[in-house]
């Protein structure tokens, strides 16, 4: 199974492209990347409860928690730990 890193990175391939997310370093913005914008966000967030089966709180809609793929896995494996699921 694909990590939780690739799958956002997919994610990010198939419904951004305006910026392929495999070129992306894990730390750099998407923001200022110009992968994500506050539509792309709105979308992101959408997946994010599906794929991995999280509640994202509008409170946890912040860049420190979606800015970058590296604190998006973060935030990810937060949540599940929080839920007990595991990664």
């Amino acid at each position: 199974m694909p990590t939780i890193e690739q799958r956002i990175r997919d994610y990010l391939n198939e419904n951004l492209p305006f910026a392929p997310s495999e070129a992306l370093d894990p730390d750099e913005s998407l923001f200022d990347a110009g992968v994500l914008d506050s539509i792309g966000v709105m979308g992101l967030v959408s997946w994010l409860e599906r794929e991995f089966d999280i509640i994202v709180d509008d409170n946890d809609v912040v860049p420190e928690n979606i800015d970058g793929i590296r604190v998006l896995v973060s935030f990810v494996e937060g949540k599940l730990s929080e839920a007990g699921l595991g990664g």
